[in-house]
């Protein structure tokens, strides 16, 4: 008797689906290309700048589509969820485009323009220590209580098939590619990713990036099953995950090629070039496909390569402190 082969989390079709609803909505980012880049690297690399989208992250794709698919009734009674910042922002823009409210669990020690940006889009913040507390159980009891629906930055697959749509248009509007790269936190934006990119083209290799010291993805994928490591200090702030999340974990382990990782040196190298290359602001987090390229970290890397910068949220002050003379 054969084992029957299970169906996808998410399919090309709910990711096609996500981008009808993202029409007009969110923006449909550039792809930059530079020569520089393209001669230190070996390779033509596409960069797919989700700096360049609302709240400055990919974040507003997922955000957007899960909120979007609520009820009237669920709206009226506003959205809950956790983040370190992005996934914050995202949500409480989405809330305010749908007519409902946000409240968001941060922590403490979240980037301060982060903070302010989530406050600026109308929402309420929540916070607790990341070292200590329990985000996840937070914003669960503080959803029951309030009666909120609750909109997990990594685990649902509205989210997932909506972070995958920046693939998607990366692949539609560029072409074939031998690779495609994006950072891994929880592991949405790269569940989203590998499910687009070998939607439209198997034989594509999909490598995900994390930073060295929080590299739970990695050994997850390396044992077979989710590993929890202690809560990660890295100054990619969006990636610091103990254990990836257990839906992207199920999408990733078939579908994600390989995990390669990067040192902070590495990242704050990357966050440079691309200042003063590409003209353009990175976040560390959505520096690390590029710390990767740069640092030689990638093997065989094919003719054509395609990257997702996931955001370019990063105060001038802390992108001083992080690239300037002496960082």
């Amino acid at each position: 008797m054969t084992t029957p082969i299970p169906t996808p989390l998410v399919t090309l079709d709910d990711i096609r689906d996500a981008a009808q609803r993202l029409k007009g909505v969110a923006h449909r980012t550039p792809v930059l290309r530079s020569r520089t880049l393209d001669a230190r690297v070996g390779a033509e690399v596409l960069l797919k700048c989700e700096n360049f989208q609302r709240v400055g992250a990919f974040k507003f794709r997922g955000a957007y589509n899960a909120a979007s698919r609520l009820t009237p009734e669920q709206l009226s009674r506003g959205i809950a969820t956790y983040s370190s910042g992005n996934h914050a922002q995202a949500v409480a823009l989405a809330a305010r485009e749908l007519g409902s409210t946000a409240v968001i669990v941060m922590p403490e020690d979240a980037p301060r323009s982060k903070r302010e940006a989530t406050v600026g889009y109308g929402a309420e913040i929540v916070t607790y220590d990341r070292y200590t507390g329990d985000r996840v159980a937070l914003a669960e009891a503080l959803a029951a209580e309030r009666g909120l629906t609750l909109i997990p930055p990594y685990e649902h697959p509205h989210v997932i098939a909506g972070q995958g749509t920046a693939a998607l248009e990366l692949l539609e509007e560029e072409g074939e590619m031998g690779a495609l790269m994006a950072p891994v936190g929880g592991g949405g934006l790269i569940a989203g990713s590998a499910t687009g990119a070998k939607g439209l083209h198997p034989g594509i290799r999909v490598v995900g990036v994390e930073p060295e010291t929080g590299d739970d993805t990695k050994r997850s994928l390396e044992a077979g099953r989710r590993v929890t490591i202690p809560v990660p200090r890295s100054i990619a702030d969006g990636q610091l995950l103990h254990t990836p999340g257990e839906l992207t974990f199920s999408v990733n382990r078939r579908l994600v090629d390989a995990i390669v990782l990067v040192t902070d040196d590495e990242i704050r190298d990357a966050m440079r070039f691309a200042f003063e290359h590409l003209k353009i602001v990175v976040e560390p987090s959505g520096a690390t496909p590029l710390a990767a390229l740069l640092s030689g970290r990638v093997e065989e890397l094919p003719e054509r390569v395609g990257v997702i910068v996931s955001g370019g949220n990063v105060d001038a002050e802390r992108f001083a402190r992080l690239c300037g003379a002496g960082a």
